[in-house]
């Protein structure tokens, strides 16, 4: 495979790395090297890239970055008891142009889709999750896409893409290919009425910071059926990052943003995750410690992923039906994991690439409103997205 414009992992961090126990996690990986050059991906199930790009940063002023830190901190953690084979396979420095970098993450993302291989992007600003999205154009009909940030990143989609305003243009460029947005943790204050207003209309979802914190696990039916889940660090609290990272006093913390990394993992239709603006100082080895174990919690799941959405054997779930306002809602409880889904009933007999969206992840609590005459928001954003 075709991987040149990828570049070998530091020899600093190498050197690091053989002064580590032999049980630590660095000296378990495949690691790309200048000394041997590209690793075999054979039994390769999840690969770390690094992308040096941050030039559609709305504040970038010509700084350059490096990722040792953040490599330095995760080579040092202890693995789980993991079957899992994981590579670190370098870098992609920045091209002539913003997209030249957007076409080498492009292409490496998409071979590693195309080996069942899910890829860790390590960025940069977060406009990087634009090529990551153009990635899946010829492998998947529709994509859905959660966005952990204070932000909505809708911007102006008029004006040249940044790391504010990539969503705008994934909306509108073609080809069409998104099928849902939802953001987790974002800040009222941090977000135009207009671009409030625009989610609404869109029928995308949004999980504010203090429902989140409220109860973490209301976000995990969104990533469930997330296929990229890109992170901003912005959406973590001040307190929780080194000195030269810090945003905003408030924010998701350190345990709430590891929550959310490990439901991505186990998440059966998450094949891509990332994490941005990454802005690396001397003082930061608080915020290069945190991203490592946001990784080592996103691994952990994919670990611990069960196949538990296949509803062709009746033995494997529990099928529930609830009466609304006239409307049959279908219930499914799966044996093995104890999660729910509801069936979207408008989509089942449609012909058409939306068919898989058939089931909606939701919660019990879903089922509980609708024992009660509460329609689940999830399905009716989702009714009234594909009614339209």
């Amino acid at each position: 495979m075709n991987f040149n414009f990828l570049s070998p992992v530091s020899d600093l961090v190498l050197a690091h790395n053989e002064l580590l126990s032999t049980q630590a996690l660095g000296r378990k990986l495949k690691i790309h090297s200048a000394q041997h050059g590209m690793p075999d991906l054979d039994d390769v199930d999840i690969a770390i890239i690094g992308v040096l790009e941050n030039r559609n940063d709305i504040n970038y002023i010509g700084e350059e970055f490096q990722l040792h830190e953040i490599r330095k901190s995760f080579y040092s953690l202890f693995p789980g008891s993991w079957n899992l084979g994981v590579a670190d396979l370098g870098d992609i420095h920045k091209g002539e142009s913003v997209e030249d970098t957007y076409f080498a993450l492009r292409e490496a993302i998409s071979l590693l889709l195309q080996k069942k291989i899910i890829p860790i992007i390590l960025g940069g600003s977060q406009d990087l999750t634009y090529a990551n999205y153009r990635a899946y154009d010829d492998l998947i009909p529709m994509v859905n896409i959660v966005n952990v940030d204070a932000q909505f990143n809708l911007g102006d989609s008029s004006k040249p893409i940044k790391n504010n305003s990539f969503v705008g243009k994934i909306i509108l460029d073609e080809p069409y290919n998104l099928f849902n947005y939802a953001t987790i943790g974002y800040q009222t204050y941090f977000n135009s009425q207009e671009e409030l207003d625009l989610m609404d209309s869109l029928y995308f979802e949004s999980y504010r910071l203090g429902q989140v914190s409220h109860d973490i696990t209301s976000v995990e039916p969104a990533l469930r059926d997330a296929n990229i889940v890109s992170v901003d660090l912005n959406a973590v609290k001040g307190s929780e990052l080194g000195l030269n990272q810090r945003y905003s006093p408030n924010g998701l913390d350190g345990k709430e943003i590891c929550a959310i990394a490990r439901y991505a993992g186990i998440s059966n239709k998450v094949s891509s995750f990332g994490i941005y603006e990454y802005k690396p100082s001397r003082d930061d080895d608080m915020t290069s410690l945190l991203i490592a174990q946001m990784m080592w919690y996103f691994i952990e799941g994919v670990n611990y992923r069960v196949l538990d959405d296949d509803f062709s054997d009746d033995n494997s779930y529990q099928k529930f039906i609830i009466l609304v306002e006239d409307e049959s809602l279908v219930f499914y409880k799966s044996n093995k994991t104890g999660r729910w889904w509801i069936e979207i009933p408008f989509l089942s007999e449609v012909n058409n690439k939306l068919k898989r969206h058939t089931l909606l992840p939701c919660m019990h609590q879903d089922y509980k409103d609708a024992c009660n005459n509460i329609i689940p928001e999830r399905w009716y954003k989702a009714f009234q997205k594909n009614s339209v």
